[in-house]
C-alpha cells in the first residue's frame, strides 16, 4: 500500500461509526500515517478553506484506506447523494465521493464536501431509505458545519485527542471496526466532557435534519430508526465490550434510537416498493465481499430462490460470480433471468459486454456499449466500461483517448488516471503514461511517486517546449501540495 510521510494536516473529521463488529480486526497497521491536527480557530473556518482541507485529508486517507474502484456502485451513491442533497440545507454542493471496501456499516463527511461509504453499509440496510437515512445524517453534518463549529467548541483541547480520533477511523475503515472502536475508546476516554457533549449535540441535530431532509425528499422517516435497531440488536447479540454512550463519537444507545423513533412517528410512514437499482447494486458488493467465486455462487443460487426482483438481482449476482469463476456461458444465461425487470437497465449492458469480452466477441461488445454510448454521452460506467473493453480487444490508442476525455469530466478520480496509464503504455505513449502516473499518485498522496513520474517524463520531452512547460507546472504543483502539507 502507498505510504505518505507527511505529519502535519490540520483536518478534523466528522465522522458515523455504525459498526456491528462482526468481523474480527486486524492487529494495529503500523504504516498508518495519521496526519496531526493544526492550531485551533477562534472562528469558523471558510467553505473555500474547508475544501482545501478535505482534499487534503483525501489524498492521505485514499493512501491508507483500501478504495473500492467500481464505476457502477459509484455512479449509484453519488447520484443518491445529489438527489437527497437537493432537498437538504446544504450550499455548497461540489461533493466528492469516496467508496471504502470495508464490510463493517459505515459512513462519514468530511469538511470541504468529502462523504464517504463503506460498501458494507450497502450490504447491510435492508432498503434504498436506510442507505439514505445514513447519507442524510452525513449531509447534515456538513450542512450544519459541524467541522468549524467543534474545533471553535474545542479550541483549548489538546490535538493529540483528535489526531487519534483520527486514526481510529482510519484504522477502522483500513483494519475493522473492532480495533478502531478499542482506539477510539481510549481517545476518547481522556476528551474533556464538554466536547463529548457537544459531539452528543451535533449527533441530535444531525439526526433532526437527517430527518427533515428524507422527509422532503420523499423517503421513508422511519428507516432511520429501523436500520438503528437492527444494529443495536447486534450489537448486543455479537460485542463483547459494550462501550458507555459517551465513549462514543455517534453513540448507539436506547436512547438515540427512542429519539429517532419517536421524531418519526409525527410523520407518515412511506411505504414503497424496493428500488431494484439497489438491490442490484447490493448484489454486487455481495460479491465483492464473498471470499471465493464459489461462495458467492452458492450465496445467490439460494437468492435466485426467491421470487420478484430479489431473486432477479440474485440472478444477476450469479451472472457476475460465475464470469468471475471463468463461466461465461452461465453467467450468460443467469443475465437473462436477470434482465426481466428492466432488460435496458445500464448493469445488465456492461454485464453483457463483459460476458462478450470474455468469449472473444469484442466487436460485439464494442457496439452495444458505444450505441448506449451514443444515447448518454459522458456517462461514467459506460465510459468506463467502453475503455475497458477497447483495453481488452488491443485498442489501447482508442482507449486512451476515451479516457483522457473522460479524465477532463472526472478529473478527481484515480480510476481514470489509472486506466489512462496503463493504455498509454500499451499505445507506446511513454510521456502520457508518466504523466497520467503522476495524476493518479497525487490523488492517492504519493508525491513522492508522483514527482518521479514527471520527472521521467521530463526527460523524454526533448525540445518540445510545451511539454516541458505543462510537466514543469506539474511539478511546481506537486511542490505546492507538499508545502501545504507540511506547513499547515
Amino acid at each position: 500500500m502507498l505510504k505518505v510521510f507527511l505529519q502535519r494536516l490540520p483536518v478534523f473529521i466528522v465522522t458515523t461509526m455504525m459498526t456491528l463488529g462482526l468481523t474480527q480486526a486486524l492487529a494495529a497497521n503500523d504504516n498508518l500515517k495519521i496526519p496531526n491536527l493544526g492550531a485551533s480557530s477562534t472562528s469558523l473556518y471558510s467553505e473555500e478553506y474547508e475544501r482545501k482541507l478535505g482534499n487534503l485529508w483525501l489524498k492521505v486517507f485514499r493512501a491508507q484506506a483500501p478504495i473500492l474502484d467500481d464505476p457502477l456502485l459509484y455512479d449509484y451513491i453519488e447520484n443518491l447523494i445529489f438527489q437527497l442533497v437537493l432537498h437538504s440545507d446544504l450550499r455548497d454542493r461540489q461533493l466528492q465521493l469516496v467508496v471504502v471496501d470495508n464490510p463493517t456499516i459505515n459512513a462519514f463527511a468530511v469538511p470541504g464536501g468529502i462523504v464517504g461509504v463503506h460498501n458494507g453499509l450497502v450490504h447491510q440496510a435492508q432498503t434504498e431509505d436506510e442507505l439514505a437515512a445514513v447519507l442524510t445524517h452525513e449531509i447534515a453534518h456538513l450542512s450544519q458545519r459541524h467541522f468549524s463549529r467543534q474545533r471553535e467548541q474545542a479550541q483549548s483541547q489538546n490535538s493529540l485527542t483528535i489526531a487519534g480520533l483520527m486514526a481510529a477511523i482510519a484504522l477502522a475503515a483500513t483494519a475493522g471496526s473492532d480495533a478502531g472502536l478499542a482506539a477510539m475508546t481510549a481517545t476518547q476516554a481522556v476528551a474533556q466532557d464538554s466536547r463529548l457533549r457537544y459531539s452528543r449535540a451535533n449527533e441530535s441535530e444531525a439526526d433532526r435534519i437527517g430527518l427533515r431532509t428524507l422527509v422532503s425528499a420523499g423517503r421513508d422517516p422511519h428507516a432511520a430508526a429501523d436500520m438503528h435497531e437492527r444494529m443495536l440488536a447486534a450489537h448486543r447479540l455479537y460485542s463483547t465490550n459494550r462501550l458507555p454512550e459517551f465513549l462514543r463519537t455517534h453513540p448507539l444507545s436506547e436512547k438515540r434510537v427512542a429519539d429517532m423513533r419517536n421524531r418519526a412517528r409525527s410523520e407518515r410512514r412511506v411505504i414503497r416498493p424496493k428500488s431494484f437499482d439497489f438491490q442490484l447494486m447490493q448484489a454486487r458488493v455481495r460479491h465483492q465481499l464473498a471470499k471465493t467465486p464459489r461462495a458467492a455462487i452458492d450465496l445467490f443460487t439460494e437468492q435466485t430462490r426467491k421470487g420478484g426482483t430479489e431473486a432477479a438481482a440474485g440472478w444477476y449476482g450469479l451472472a457476475l460470480a460465475q464470469l468471475d469463476a471463468n463461466e461465461p456461458i452461465k453467467a450468460r444465461s443467469a443475465l437473462e433471468q436477470a434482465m426481466k425487470p428492466d432488460p435496458k437497465n445500464i448493469a445488465f449492458l456492461i454485464a453483457n459486454a463483459s460476458i462478450d469480452t470474455a468469449l472473444g466477441r469484442h466487436q460485439t461488445a464494442l457496439q452495444q456499449l458505444k450505441r448506449r454510448l451514443d444515447l448518454s454521452p459522458g456517462n461514467h460506467p459506460l465510459t468506463m466500461a467502453y475503455a475497458d473493453a477497447l483495453w481488452q480487444a488491443g485498442m489501447p490508442h482508442i482507449a486512451a483517448q476515451v479516457l483522457k476525455n473522460q479524465s477532463k469530466r472526472k478529473p478527481e478520480d484515480p480510476g481514470v488516471w489509472y486506466r489512462l496509464a496503463e493504455v498509454q503504455g500499451l499505445a507506446g505513449d511513454i510521456i502520457g503514461l508518466h504523466q497520467s502516473r503522476a495524476e493518479y499518485f497525487i490523488l492517492v498522496g504519493a508525491l513522492d511517486a508522483a514527482q518521479n513520474q514527471l520527472s521521467y517524463a521530463l526527460k523524454l520531452v526533448n525540445n518540445n517546449f510545451t511539454q516541458s512547460a505543462t510537466i514543469n507546472e506539474r511539478l511546481r504543483d506537486v511542490m505546492d501540495i507538499r508545502e501545504e502539507l507540511e506547513n499547515s
